[in-house]
């Protein structure tokens, strides 16, 4: 019986003269009438070299252009360069798996030259395309390809039988639960053990029965799979039956003569299928949007999860891979999915090893490869290759370049530490992958909390697994060098020579830093934690060594931050071009008041001043105006029109009333793309996206205003959901949180309890003023700008509760106030 293709397949239903298939028809040369068309093919011939040679120069600089290589390889099947063909899909697999359709286009143009001899090599290639993707059409193709050109499967050999029922048995599970188009792989078995069945002499009646049972038997399996069209599964299978001798009603549509484990079956695939018909329904339009489509398909996968067979849930995420190969969402979802239900496998490791060539930008997936390979077991050798080969890809963050040698030097310690690795591994492994995550993180991430981490886990493990002191030692150092300026890295090395008893090393440690600038409070700090250091492990010596290196050190940044602060703001340079007459007008009552004001009030700021006034229950006064010319009284009234016109627009206030928090964003979202993550909630009002001041670079975090508390329950719901391939943490904004009223008290049981209204009023005044009574006794006032406590004015001695009435409120110089304390 000729079998050359028993399984139906649309790609190959191609007419081999048409111009879609060149290679196997090859170049036909024209007749003297076409000589029009011969100009015309010249032309499109040498408009597609020299495309081909931009695509090839795109190429040579970025060879990860994945649609450059699919025009070129269109481009040179046009027309037909087989060598270069072979070529540009060699370099294109070897970076990009192919899609299904690729690869039956490279596998026909071979097997349209083909032979018996290089039948191999074509079966090669359609074993490298399903280890790409896991296509019905593909399968299909493959089979045909074996039935045609396969001499011992056409010839029905024992050993061509066993391969192909080997092959068959494979695309079963792979393709075989496709519910559209799953038939075919079905029908094909059946029709290639029929074939099989027809070469039997009828004489041999055991081997007959024994293959007629054997074709029952996929009958019976096939009628058991929730697919289409099981309706004319169930008419076939009757009418063979008949021509066997067996008759099961073939007028009715029910099973009822079968045995009753078969029809129980049939029924439930059919009650399955009726559940996926208007999902399949729904994948299946042809107008849909890829998103539409993607979502869809999401929902088809959820469903067969809630059904818990891992075999149809394997099944949707392939057929779901295979039409949106490049989704690093679909990739994720799937590998963490195989991860749950599969814990180990070779399963696990080849997706992984998909997932990384069709989505190698994504870091997450080159960790979790790496984890599932230590799970597995697998060879020192092949983790490593893995690791090397994530580290040439693109990452959008450098984070994501830590994660991975994070994760690295993680799998080597726990591999030296285990009692079941046959391999011997030495710690210098790990000193190298440190020392060239610092080479390469250095330049991007330095004096970041990330990069601090690092080093600060490398220095553990040359303490606890290299035995190494100096080592650690040498971390520190190296890393001190280009982020001196991070207070916390100083911290960290102190901290490791204290918790070693090497108190000598950490006081070492503290004289070379408590002299550097640290931001904010940090140069203050550092002394003070020294100070603390020697009295909870130095000498009296040591200590008062300490006090005589901190003390100046102290009172030079304490006289820094009180000129930062006393130094006046200055307008800004755009108000003042923008403002001539408000300059103008604020000369002339300065020049009106000149002699009103005393020696000693010129000293007070305007601010002062109003406060006085306020205090004393005194209303604020004008100037007076009476003696300056009408045209002067009406340029005023001008100027402060236009002033108040040109008064700077106050910076927007957030209340933050209805308002989620996002972090751990992907430095690559946008305002759309929150948006969109949202668009099932609804109710977005607005989206802040926070960026570093020095850097403008995004720092994954993000304010969504929401238009009432519904819908912003209905975001936060989508907390720790995944979002541009990282889990999204969402929560409440409240900044009204943690807030507290930081004020500086009186001395407790004096007396002078007072409203709190009053001493919220009281408290705005600033210090240095001479405010009310209430105030000058010690009550409650509010701290501005930074150690104001430390400004020298009255000094009030220890056990004073008022001040004389005629007391000098004049303020002490610095001199006078440190003799003040310096006094015997």
């Amino acid at each position: 019986m000729e079998n050359t293709e028993i399984l139906s397949s649309d790609d190959q239903k191609m007419d081999d003269a048409s111009p879609e298939n060149p290679i196997a028809t090859g170049a036909v040369p024209p007749s003297p009438d076409d000589s029009s068309d011969s100009d015309s093919d010249s032309e499109d011939e040498a408009e597609s070299n020299q495309q081909i040679q931009t695509l090839e120069s795109e190429l040579s600089a970025n060879p990860y252009n994945y649609d450059a290589y699919v025009q070129y390889i269109k481009l040179l099947r046009k027309i037909a360069d087989l060598e270069k063909l072979r070529q540009a899909r060699e370099a294109m697999s070897a970076i990009f798996p192919l899609s299904p359709s690729m690869w039956i286009e490279w596998a026909k143009d071979e097997a349209s030259l083909a032979s018996s001899d290089n039948v191999p090599e074509i079966v090669l290639l359609y074993e490298r395309g399903l280890s790409d993707y896991q296509s019905v059409s593909l399968w299909c193709d493959y089979l045909n390809f074996l039935l045609e050109f396969d001499p011992s499967v056409r010839g029905y050999t024992p050993d061509g039988i066993s391969k192909m029922r080997s092959l068959f048995e494979r695309a079963i599970p792979a393709a075989g639960f496709h519910v559209t188009e799953g038939n075919r792989i079905w029908e094909g078995y059946r029709e290639f053990e029929e074939g099989i069945l027809a070469t039997i002499d009828k004489a041999d009646v055991e081997e007959r029965d024994k293959q007629i049972q054997r074709i029952r038997s996929i009958f019976h399996r096939h009628l058991s799979v929730p697919l289409e069209n099981l309706s004319s599964t169930v008419s076939a299978y009757k009418a063979w039956e008949l021509e066997q001798g067996i008759d099961l009603d073939i007028g009715s549509e029910d099973l009822s003569k079968v045995s009753p484990q078969v029809a129980g079956a049939n029924k439930k695939a059919l009650q399955m299928y009726s559940k996926r018909a208007h999902l399949e329904g729904h994948i299946s339009k042809k107008d849909l949007s890829d998103t539409e489509k993607f979502q869809r398909f999401m929902n088809y996968i959820n469903f067969e999860q809630t059904s818990g067979d891992p075999t149809r849930v394997q099944a949707m995420y392939e057929r779901a891979v295979a039409e949106f190969p490049v989704s690093s969402d679909l990739w994720i979802d799937y590998t963490c999915y195989l991860d749950k239900t599969l814990k180990v496998g070779k399963a696990i490791t080849h997706a992984y090893s998909r997932a990384t060539r069709s989505c190698p930008w994504i870091g997450d997936l080159w960790v979790r490869y790496l984890l599932a390979l230590e799970r597995g077991s697998a060879s020192e050798k092949e983790i490593y290759a893995v690791f090397e080969k994530s580290l040439q890809c693109t990452f959008s963050s450098f984070e994501e370049y830590l994660d991975l040698y994070l994760t690295r030097v993680d799998g080597l310690r726990r591999r030296m530490l285990s009692t079941m690795m046959v391999e011997t591994l030495d710690y210098s492994l790990i000193r190298e992958t440190f020392q060239q995550a610092s080479d390469y993180l250095t330049p991007h991430m330095q004096n970041t909390e990330s990069l601090l981490r690092l080093h600060a886990y490398w220095t553990n493990l040359e303490l606890k697994t290299g035995k190494d002191l100096a080592g650690a030692r040498g971390v520190w150092d190296n890393f001190l060098k280009k982020s001196g300026v991070m207070l916390a890295a100083w911290h960290a090395y102190i901290d490791m020579e204290v918790h070693l008893g090497n108190i000598k090393e950490a006081r070492s440690i503290y004289r070379r830093c408590y002299t550097r600038k640290f931001d904010g409070t940090g140069s203050e700090d550092i002394c003070h934690r020294w100070l603390s250091f020697e009295r909870e492990h130095g000498a009296l010596e040591d200590f008062d060594h300490a006090v005589q290196k901190v003390t100046p050190r102290l009172e030079e940044l304490r006289l820094i931050r009180l000129r930062q602060e006393s130094a006046p703001v200055k307008p800004q340079a755009s108000l003042k071009e923008q403002n001539p007459q408000k300059s103008a007008r604020e000369k002339r009552k300065a020049g009106a008041n000149v002699e009103e004001e005393s020696s000693a009030k010129r000293h007070k700021s305007k601010s002062q001043k109003v406060n006085e006034v306020a205090a004393e229950g005194q209303s604020a006064t004008i100037p007076n105006t009476n003696n300056v010319k009408a045209e002067n009284g009406k340029a005023a009234d001008l100027d402060k029109e236009e002033t108040e016109d040109a008064k700077p627009v106050k910076p927007k206030v957030y209340t933050d009333e209805c308002t989620a928090f996002l972090s751990n964003l992907s430095v690559k979202a946008e305002e759309e793309d929150i948006r969109k993550f949202f668009a099932d909630s609804g109710g977005v009002v607005s989206i802040r996206i926070l960026h570093h001041k020095d850097t403008g670079k995004p720092r994954g975090l993000a304010y969504v205003d929401f238009s009432d508390d519904e819908h912003l329950a209905a975001a936060i719901g989508k907390n720790r959901k995944m979002f541009l391939g990282k889990k999204i943490s969402i929560a409440r904004s409240n900044p009204k949180k943690g807030k507290k009223d930081f004020s500086w008290r009186g001395s407790e049981g004096s007396g002078n309890s007072k409203d709190k209204s009053q001493v919220t009023d009281k408290a705005k005044a600033p210090l240095g003023g001479e405010g009310s009574e209430g105030e000058r006794r010690g009550g409650e006032f509010e701290v501005r700008g930074k150690n104001t406590f430390a400004v020298p004015r009255n000094v009030k001695a220890l056990g004073f509760s008022t001040l004389k009435p005629n007391a000098d409120e004049t303020p002490k110089s610095n001199e006078e106030f440190r003799n003040m304390f310096l006094k015997k």
